[in-house]
């Protein structure tokens, strides 16, 4: 397999980790104030994401692989908020153990790796048109 073949399915396996990425920051992001219904019950529980390169023997270039989605299981923080729904016996409500900080930074981050990926599809695009224009020529 050609280099810039390859270079085009490495930079599309990040673009697809990159994606899957972006979507379970977003899925933590929205359910960042869900709680329980029920009087002590569990509120949304944070998302994870995890990756692993792997070896493609046949074109030599390390592919991303999602390897799982997990959940956090840190403590949920607690507030005091007697009138809600979810409130224990002495009136506080376990929130979801989602910091939106961090969940703003994992978003950027997975921002600027997918627009590498892509940047990369563009460079071998590029190259490829190039390529074919100088055989044209030589014709």
């Amino acid at each position: 397999m050609d280099p810039i073949t390859t270079a085009l399915k490495v930079a599309a396996s990040g673009l697809h980790a990159q994606s899957e990425r972006l979507r379970v920051v977003s899925e933590n992001l929205a359910n960042a104030q869900s709680t329980g219904s029920t009087p002590g019950a569990d509120p949304y529980q944070r998302k994870t994401i995890a990756f692993a390169a792997e070896m493609d023997r046949q074109t030599g270039g390390d592919f991303v692989r999602i390897t799982g989605i997990a959940r956090d299981h840190a403590q949920f923080p607690v507030a005091f908020d007697p009138g809600h729904e979810a409130a224990d016996a002495n009136g506080y409500v376990k929130m979801p153990n989602v910091n939106t900080l961090i969940e703003m930074a994992d978003m950027s981050e997975a921002n600027r790796g997918y627009e590498a990926n892509l940047q990369v599809i563009k460079q071998a695009r590029e190259l490829i048109t190039m390529t074919i224009d100088l055989m044209r020529s030589q014709n």
